[in-house]
């Protein structure tokens, strides 16, 4: 047991630059380590401090220091006896078949013996003449797989036609009018298709645990209002005779049976969102192990299989009801006593979410403190991302990039205009969230039926009824809705709290120093959830002040937008 747990460590201690067990190992900010050689080769060849793992940047470049308590857990770990994965990452249960006595590790197999050597053995290969010529793979452990069925010939080929892989002698005869590259060619084309294929998983992953947690959500506000309205209904009928009571049994079973019939229907539904979240687990962890693999054979022959995702959406568009109100049925009680049969046969399938409910509402926020109650946590929603913009620290930023970035086509996906909006949506409620910018940036909320394809102006944060925005430059700040301007004069300030209040139909931008300043205020009547979003221009830069156009290099010139954690 203690050295199965010993081995499940030995991960740990591989540097993901070199792959290596870890020399002087640093860590970074975003809590990553690397051997100290390898962090500090990468960031000067790269021309950024990041890191290489999760792609965060670190602004200025970190101060390295090496981290003593994991070099002495990693020397103890290499006296143990167990052992760290070695930079070849070799297959452990491939072994020298030359060994007699105690089977080294294999280094490399030979197709043409069809037989795997170690370090020792494997030497003659390097050194006959008569053995030079023979093909040298990785270890594996089935040979077999790696030669052609029909002719028994190394697999040194991938025909794009039949989507197969073939031998040289496949590629003169049956495959000699077909399209042929190399396996490892091959690879790197469909390795582009692994991490797309990956992210989607990720992203559906993403999508039904949030939407499991307002399933969750859900069942709470369910029980609370119809709790809350199963009281309201007994105190109606508490002081009414026997028959009014008779009356309120009845509306009190009705209220319970619509409750257990939306909650068996949400917990229906979080069961299929359980069941949806393991397979695509399970398919994550399927594209990882075939990312990852080294065996190119195995990666071609396998991709096809698991490639292909079942797409079900509609476990993410069912909705229950979680509110129960009986305030117009109380009023019939109170003014209509003497027809208590009408009342109980009241129609409890008319209570809807719309049915209008009376609370209390709070003051409008003041001082930051007070809007700080309301905020929110936001990420972008990759999939409306325009082709130029790259999301990255956890999609909470975005930059623009000169270059096109290979994003999959998605019928949300702004297709001109460089936009994002936001996955979280809002509808009544009050939230607050803080951006901080750069360059030319508009800041904006929208509703989710904007459109997303063409250049006209119904695709524009802030040119359309279904948009608000603050458009934010150096020199002055623009407020945009419905293809209309106002100039708003204040100093620059490269933070922006944004503050909603959905109800009310009120939406407020603040500049935020040492204290908040309202820029503008929107009155308006929201009609559908309306979600963030953000416009990065890419014109700020055309013209410096000596109105020469700079030359842009791809990834170097960036103009940004982040969402700052309140």
């Amino acid at each position: 047991m203690a050295e199965a747990g010993l081995l499940v460590l030995q991960d740990q201690f591989i540097c993901s630059v070199c792959l290596d067990t870890m020399k002087d190992p640093a860590s970074v900010p975003c809590g990553h380590n690397f051997c100290m050689k390898c962090i500090t080769n990468y960031w000067d060849r790269t021309g950024e401090s990041g890191c290489p793992q999760c792609r965060e940047i670190f602004t200025p470049r970190p101060v390295l220091r090496k981290n003593t308590l994991l070099s002495e857990v990693v020397e103890q770990f290499k006296t143990t006896g167990f052992g760290l994965p070695c930079s070849e990452n070799y297959p452990v249960e491939s072994e020298c078949d030359f060994c007699t006595e105690k089977k080294s590790r294999a280094v490399k197999s030979c197709l043409t013996c069809l037989v795997s050597f170690c370090e020792t053995h494997i030497q003659p290969h390097y050194e006959k003449a008569l053995l030079k010529n023979h093909k040298l793979v990785d270890p594996a452990v089935n040979l077999q797989q790696k030669l052609c069925t029909k002719h028994e010939k190394p697999m040194d080929l991938f025909c794009r036609d039949d989507q197969t892989c073939i031998c040289y002698v496949c590629f003169a005869t049956e495959h000699r009018s077909h399209e042929a590259t190399t396996p490892e060619t091959e690879r790197e084309e469909k390795q582009n298709d692994v991490d797309e294929k990956l992210l989607e998983v990720r992203e559906g992953i993403l999508e039904r645990s949030l939407k499991m947690q307002e399933m969750k959500e859900s069942l709470g506000s369910i029980k609370m209002s119809a709790d809350q309205e199963a009281q309201e209904v007994e105190n109606s009928f508490a002081n009414l005779i026997h028959c009014i009571e008779e009356t309120c049994s009845n509306v009190m079973d009705r209220i319970r049976e619509l409750e257990k019939m939306e909650i068996a229907k949400t917990e229906e539904v979080m069961e299929q969102l359980e069941r949806e979240i393991e397979e695509l687990k399970r398919r994550d962890a399927e594209l990882t192990r075939l990312s990852e693999t080294n065996d190119h054979i195995h990666f071609l022959q396998t991709f096809p299989s698991i490639s292909v995702l079942t797409e079900n959406e509609d476990s993410l568009q069912v909705t229950v009801t979680k509110d129960f109100c009986t305030e117009d049925l109380r009023k019939q009680v109170s003014q209509l006593t003497e027809n208590l049969f009408k009342i109980s046969q009241w129609n409890f399938s008319k209570i809807t979410k719309t049915t209008p409910v009376y609370v209390m509402v709070p003051p409008e926020p003041q001082k930051r403190e007070d809007f700080l109650k309301y905020s929110c946590s936001l990420t972008l929603d990759p999939r409306t991302a325009n082709r130029h913009l790259h999301l990255f620290s956890g999609n909470r930023k975005a930059t623009w990039k000169s270059r096109t970035l290979m994003h999959l086509h998605h019928p949300e996906r702004f297709d001109c205009y460089s936009q994002v909006l936001c996955r979280e949506g809002f509808f009544n409620t009050r939230c607050y969230w803080e951006v901080e910018w750069s360059r030319t940036v508009t800041i904006a909320v929208s509703y989710k039926s904007i459109r997303r394809k063409g250049k006209e102006d119904e695709c524009r944060l802030g040119y359309n009824d279904k948009s608000w925005g603050l458009s934010c430059s150096s020199t002055f700040y623009r407020a945009l809705h419905s293809n209309r301007e106002c100039r708003i004069s204040a100093p620059r300030c490269s933070r922006i709290g944004v503050y909603l209040d959905y109800i009310s139909g009120c939406l407020s931008f603040y500049s935020i120093s040492e204290t908040m300043t309202l820029l503008h205020k929107f009155q308006t009547s929201f009609t559908e959830p309306v979600y963030p979003g953000f416009r990065v221009h890419k014109g700020s830069l055309r013209r410096h002040k000596d109105g020469c156009i700079p030359a842009v290099f791809p990834d170097k010139i960036i103009y940004t937008v982040g969402l700052r954690r309140c």
